[in-house]
């Protein structure tokens, strides 16, 4: 078979292969190769560049003995899809499951995983998104330490158990979204730097340094990572990406690389027949980030909506720190209910400055909202989660808003386990400032900083889901309450509508109670403790309610809500 590599500045570049080290031969943009005899599916190999190494290949596609070890020669064609029907899924009406491998169940692997799919089948969501799965140091990590990037971390079953929970999700009919990691690599079993320039040479991110998408040399490094996305959507069967932190993405060239990685996904989704989605998470509040190439934006299907994840949490907490000043208050809810953001343009407190934009004739499917999610409750010091009663009205909200609800696992039953913060570094120096550099990146955040050990190994094994809750009444009910919402949202289409000035919201934020109107669906909030009437129109029908709901009455129609309890109507009808 034949090796290859880039290596644009190296003088001698040699491949160790079978107990023998051989020479390559420099061809055509620095890339330099050798036909090595004997070698299959399997053997293990590394590059020497210029002396130095031997270092794991930069494309990678397997490392058996993890990021310090070796590549091996891995051959896609060997594994058996039973996919062939798989038609895809489209994002439009869709609802997403976020899930960690290694805390979705106390093994921690792909074949766990895939014995829990009948739960998220009957929860009917259309797609689960899995957090990085790319080798990282040591046996437990969020992820985004990655480096190796096409290949797969070995503690959750490698490749090939990528491959078969992929398989096993099409067969339960649910779409896979991987998320993926660009803006940065992890600090250790880094060795890119050997091979190419692929760093711009200044911290592009608080987590490390900036990859160079725009600088000499440039044009191969943005190969890397867009053959890195087309590998999970061709080769592994994957149908979308959620690219992280997009915003760390320095390049100031005319075709960004999110809009080079949405023509390219597009043309590959022409080629396998089946719609392919990119989700970019962004805190820029820039519409361009998901407006079609031809009109000029960068082509993502979708991005993450932290401002409507940041005025649920408000409203059904009551806290108001840090970056959440700004959302106290139902009319900041009210505001990103009907358009999407907070920061349209307005003055963020927490950045000091103006933010945003309006995202106007943005359809809300194309904002992927949510009540929870890993970076929401894991950058919490305690990794705490919402308690039942707040998850019940914060849920109600989000699976009937014009947005792509997403869940987190364990929030459907309302999970007691935190999901913390935490690595294995194999260096002490790693290992042992781990918790003080997560201590000063989340300073000014207004938390009293009191975390576990993130290289602690109970720091993980705390975060692993309990999956016996669920037989416990409070979890149970919970449980089915989402259950009912999922299907609400699926069985009317005034619930999965996404045009957002088709949203009508209206609050009383002295009473602490919203009514927000999908066409003529009234979905009434009261997340005050007392009980509250709230206006809707005559002969209201009831439809759901998380708790017992008084009759309509008065004049033109009332609803009266108990203390912290929510219900969706449809005025003089029947379901």
């Amino acid at each position: 078979m034949i090796f290859e590599v880039w290596a644009p500045n190296a003088t001698a570049v040699e491949v160790h292969v079978l107990d023998g080290r051989r020479p390559m031969t420099r061809g055509a943009g620095g890339w330099w190769s050798a036909e090595v005899e004997g070698a299959e599916h399997g053997t293990r190999y590394a590059f020497a560049v210029d002396g130095d190494g031997p270092y794991p290949d930069p494309r990678s596609r397997r490392q058996p003995d993890g990021i310090f070890g070796p590549s091996a020669v891995y051959d896609h064609a060997r594994f058996t899809w039973s996919d062939h029907d798989w038609k895809g899924r489209d994002l439009r009406g869709s609802v997403i499951y976020e899930l960690h491998v290694g805390t979705f169940t106390t093994e921690g692997t792909f074949q766990a995983a895939v014995e829990k799919l009948q739960h998220l089948v009957e929860l009917c969501v259309d797609f689960v998104e899995v957090m990085s799965v790319a080798p990282v140091p040591g046996g437990r990590n969020w992820g985004y330490d990655g480096v190796d990037l096409y290949a797969v971390n070995e503690t959750y079953g490698g490749p090939d158990g990528l491959k078969s929970f992929v398989d096993a999700c099409h067969r339960a009919g649910i779409g896979v979204i991987l998320d993926v990691v660009y803006n940065h690599l992890g600090p250790s079993g880094n060795f890119l730097r050997p091979f190419g320039p692929y760093f711009a040479g200044f911290k592009g991110s608080y987590w490390g340094d900036a990859v160079n998408l725009d600088g000499p040399g440039s044009d191969e490094v943005r190969r890397y990572f867009i053959g890195n996305a087309l590998q999970w959507l061709r080769d592994y069967h994957v149908d979308g990406l959620r690219l992280d932190a997009v915003h760390a993405l320095h390049d100031g060239r005319a075709t960004h690389l999110l809009a080079e990685l949405a023509a390219e996904v597009d043309a590959l989704a022409c080629s396998v027949g089946r719609p392919l989605t990119l989700i970019a998470e962004s805190d820029l509040n820039d519409p361009r980030m998901v407006l079609p190439l031809e009109a000029g934006g960068l082509g993502m299907t979708a991005q993450w909506d932290d401002d409507v994840h940041h005025a649920l949490h408000c409203a059904v907490s009551g806290e108001s720190h840090g970056y959440y000043k700004d959302f106290a208050g139902l009319r900041a809810l009210a505001k990103v209910l009907t358009g999407g953001v907070l920061h349209d343009g307005s003055y963020s407190s927490f950045r000091g400055r103006s933010h945003g934009r309006p995202y106007a004739g943005v359809p809300g499917y194309r904002l992927v909202a949510c009540l929870q999610n890993h970076d929401q409750i894991g950058n919490r010091p305690g990794g705490d989660r919402l308690p039942v009663p707040a998850l019940k009205l914060g849920a109600g909200l989000l699976l009937t808003s014009p947005f792509t609800p997403m869940l987190f696992m364990g929030e459907e039953w309302g999970a007691r386990t935190p999901f913390l913060f935490f690595s294995d570094h194999v260096e002490p120096r790693l290992r042992e400032g781990e918790a003080e550099r997560r201590e000063r990146e989340f300073d000014g955040f207004g938390y009293v900083w009191e975390a576990p050990d993130p290289s602690e190994e109970e720091t993980f094994l705390r975060s692993k889901l309990d999956w016996s809750e669920v037989k416990e009444e409070e979890h149970w009910s919970l449980l089915c309450w989402y259950r009912d919402l999922v299907a609400l949202r699926k069985a009317l289409p005034e619930l999965s509508d996404p045009r957002l000035d088709r949203v009508r919201v209206e609050v009383d934020p002295d009473g602490r109670w919203l009514v927000m109107w999908r066409g003529a669906l009234a979905v009434s909030v009261n997340f005050a403790e007392e009980a509250v009437t709230v206006p809707v129109a005559a002969g209201a029908v009831l439809l759901a309610s998380d708790e017992p709901v008084g009759e309509g009455e008065g004049e033109g129609g009332r609803l009266r809500l108990r203390g912290q309890s929510m219900a969706i109507s449809r005025p003089g009808a029947a379901a």
